[in-house]
């Protein structure tokens, strides 16, 4: 599977990107590359990218890596929602979910205050009524 991702050229400390389309199975550093697409340079802030190659690329199958996918939506090239890049830890995992069960759990006790229960809602039934012809017995 063919993928369009960064490649870090450049000296220490003064990192260089090249925009590259290589196989997956490839190392990101020593992967000959496909075509190259593009560079971004992060010291300068300069970013160029052959946006009909790229559009072409993608058409054809070529998945953009996370931080591509969002330089892409950046530079208008592609229209479509930014990719989350961090993973949360597990620890704030379980933080927001439980946060999220307690305000649930609140807002249905809400919920259940402002709505009438059941046993209230329910109008009253008259006693029996002998039908018509009959006459009661005592």
């Amino acid at each position: 599977m063919l993928t369009i991702r960064l490649t870090r050229k450049g000296k220490k400390n003064q990192p260089f990107f090249r925009v590259v389309l290589v196989d997956k199975r490839r190392s990101s550093t020593g992967g000959r590359a496909v075509e190259d697409l593009g560079y971004v340079d992060p010291l300068k802030k300069r970013k160029s990218f052959k946006k009909e190659r790229i559009l072409y690329w993608i058409s054809k199958g070529a998945k953009p890596s996370a931080t591509i996918h969002n330089l892409l939506i950046s530079e208008k090239i592609v229209d479509e929602k930014k990719v989350k890049i961090f993973n949360i830890s597990k620890k704030k995992q379980t933080e927001i979910s439980k946060a999220k069960t307690d305000a649930a759990a609140v807002i249905a006790s809400e919920t259940k205050k402002s709505q009438p229960s059941m046993e209230e809602a329910k109008p009253e039934i008259p006693a029996e009524t002998p039908p018509a012809g009959e006459k009661k017995q005592i």
